[in-house]
């Protein structure tokens, strides 16, 4: 890495606690369909679910429709046909029950004015009950009796009174899931400093796990600072474009090859894919800024043509 960003390096920072905690992996199976495969999205939660239609259902996107979740039977907006999927295996992918009604989104929008109204009630129990919980989110199923309750907070919170206390109110089951900074951002969703919404709420839910390699890989400021994003952690950007930097070095050389051009041997110091160009730092001090497409690999060597 160059050594401009070495210096950025703020000491005794643990960049490590910036990274996902579950480094696994999840890769797209080579899947075989041989049906039009529909990405949908729950626009509480912003998760996306993959699906197929039967009895030769046709879905446009904008369109909502009823399917199962791993929470029950709920509405999900169509976002179109997908050609690619995204870390999707042959279980994941769910079948329409039907093509959502009038009376349906009539019955959906009554439900999201109970969802503000459960807001204020949920926050006087947990005052009540003295609980470190931060309520991000209130769904009511479309098709159950259930209520769901997404909260953070730093600790472990022993809830079960305070279950008790909301089923007497909604007289429904209630379910409180405890969500990580990460899903916190996904679903309240915000402006990145980009300028653009988040990568988690706007581009994709299933994005791998970012790794403090993703941006050494990519040339960034090792400044937690800079690399991380509002949620705390790593930018979710750093993951959406790796696969693109990982592609482009391999037609470039790496930093620290060493070359002899015009009579002196130079040391590669910076390579930029976005731009193209490499810095080259010769022994006779000369620093010179080369197009990469003047490189060349050739018997195991990199060269200049």
């Amino acid at each position: 890495m160059s050594d401009i960003f070495e210096s950025d390096i703020e000491e005794n920072e643990n960049l490590s606690a910036l990274e996902d905690s579950d480094q696994s992996v999840v890769e797209t199976e080579n899947l075989v369909i041989d049906f039009t495969l529909y990405h949908l999205k729950l626009e509480y939660s912003s998760e996306t679910l993959y699906a197929k239609t039967n009895n030769n259902l046709t879905l446009k996107a904008g369109e909502y429709v009823i399917v199962p979740t791993r929470y029950g039977k709920d509405m999900a907006l169509v976002l179109g046909e997908s050609k690619k999927p995204i870390g999707i295996k042959q279980s994941d992918i769910v079948v329409v029950d039907r093509k959502a009604s009038k009376e349906d989104l009539q019955k959906r929008e009554e439900l999201k004015q109970k969802e503000k109204e459960a807001f204020p009630v949920f926050k006087e129990k947990v005052a009540n009950h003295k609980l470190d919980m931060k309520l991000v989110d209130v769904h009511f199923l479309f098709e159950e009796q259930k209520a769901l309750f997404f909260f953070s907070s730093d600790n472990r919170v022993d809830f079960r009174e305070l279950v008790k206390d909301l089923v007497s109110v909604f007289k429904m089951r209630i379910e409180l899931r405890q969500i990580g900074v990460r899903d916190e951002s996904r679903i309240t969703g915000g402006l990145g400093v980009c300028g653009r919404p988040f990568c988690c709420h706007a581009v994709s839910d299933k994005l791998r796990p970012v790794s403090i390699r993703m941006a050494k890989d990519q040339n960034l400021s090792l400044n937690s600072m800079k690399i991380s994003g509002q949620c705390g952690r790593l930018l979710c950007c750093l993951s959406y474009e790796f696969d693109w930097y990982n592609e482009a070095h391999k037609n470039l050389p790496s930093e620290g090859v060493h070359i002899y051009y015009d009579g002196t041997n130079f040391k590669i110091t910076e390579v930029n894919p976005l731009t193209n160009m490499v810095k080259m730092l010769g022994e006779d001090g000369r620093l010179l800024e080369v197009n990469a497409k003047r490189f060349t690999h050739d018997n195991n060597r990199w060269k200049i043509d």
